[in-house]
């Protein structure tokens, strides 16, 4: 006995496979020739930016932030994770401007953490403008 074949639909002249019910996209209208003189676009910002929120810790932090100031030990029993390890994503995200500290105005042993807003919006700018 042998297994039933099946064909593959034959590609039309713009590259897609014909839809067999017609409910399909329209075909797309390709150019005649390769295109070599693109330039290419610019996104190391939007890499940047995805990169380090790419971590689930850096990512949970910013989120936290988003709605006021905490200090790491807030930050790690709500994450879960160790202070040090906090306070090493916490430098990282200062170092690309999305957080800054700030000390408590009545004790300044407390260090605050606090979202950079304007530097948090022009980082999802730059990945909206990635994936528009």
């Amino acid at each position: 006995m042998t297994a039933p074949t099946t064909k593959a639909p034959a590609e039309t002249a713009t590259g897609t496979a014909p839809c067999c019910d017609g409910a399909g996209p329209a075909p797309t209208q390709l150019p005649p020739e390769p295109r070599l003189d693109l330039p290419a676009p610019e996104v190391a910002d939007a890499v940047a930016t995805a990169a380090l929120l790419a971590d689930r810790t850096r990512a949970g932090i910013v989120r936290m932030l988003a709605d006021g100031p905490l200090c790491v030990c807030e930050l790690a029993a709500a994450l879960g994770e160790k202070q040090n390890n906090v306070s090493m994503h916490l430098a990282r995200l200062r170092e690309a401007g999305l957080v800054r500290a700030v000390r408590h105005s009545g004790d300044a042993r407390w260090m605050f953490y606090e979202r950079d807003n304007e530097r948090c919006a022009a980082a999802a700018a730059s990945l909206t403008d990635l994936l528009r």
